[in-house]
């Protein structure tokens, strides 16, 4: 997805080079975007202050092979594989995909309403999609992470703490209980708290 031709602004206009937005209607600079055409408006009144972090991987426990890209963009072949089938139609999305080598993409802009909580009730409020962003961390429900993912997701949480009026950051597994169970035991919430140096109020109890 080519991103809208930004305006130029004052010190590039004189001549002097500026350095490039960090955010541009909602997407990120340092993101790879691929657009998904899973998406829709947010509710007028919501208030972007959640970031709901999830585990992804098809088939469940194979890594780099594109096919989260795919099905995030409605190019999965369901055919390709038996345990497609059973997620045969989906039509997901999610904001951002973190790779085990901790690239980052981005299919929805911010500003925008991803699918990716689905029902889901947290901070006594239910649609979480409609205020939340979501952040996919490619891995096996359960597992654990590598390093390099937990980096890039610092960053990425840092960039957005300073875009967006974060209050809240919670695993899929806290906002749908009892129905998800992602990213599951082996995420790493202490560090990411110690990386943002946010206080425990804004994380889901840590043990």
């Amino acid at each position: 997805m080519m991103h809208p031709t930004r305006p130029m602004t004052r010190p590039e206009r004189d001549g002097v080079p500026a350095s490039p937005a960090l955010w541009q209607d909602g997407w990120y600079r340092y993101a790879r975007a691929l657009a998904s055409p899973n998406f829709g408006p947010r509710p007028a009144s919501a208030q972007i202050d959640l970031i709901v972090i999830h585990s992804i991987s098809l088939p469940p426990g194979e890594f780099d092979n594109g096919n989260v890209q795919r099905l995030f963009t409605n190019q999965l072949d369901w055919e390709a594989h038996a345990y497609f089938q059973g997620i045969r139609g989906l039509q997901v999305s999610s904001h951002f995909f973190i790779t085990r080598s901790g690239a980052l993409w981005q299919f929805v802009g911010c500003n925008d309403r991803a699918w990716h909580a689905g029902e889901s009730n947290y901070r006594g409020r239910s649609n979480c999609n409609d205020d939340s962003i979501g952040i996919e961390l490619e891995g096996l429900e359960g597992g654990t992470f590598e390093a390099l993912q937990y980096e890039t997701l610092a960053g990425l949480c840092a960039a957005l703490l300073q875009a967006y009026p974060i209050a809240h950051i919670a695993g899929h597994e806290h906002i749908a209980a009892g129905r998800k169970q992602d990213p599951g035991p082996g995420f790493d919430w202490p560090l990411l708290q110690r990386s943002l140096a946010s206080p425990s109020k804004c994380f889901p109890a840590i043990t």
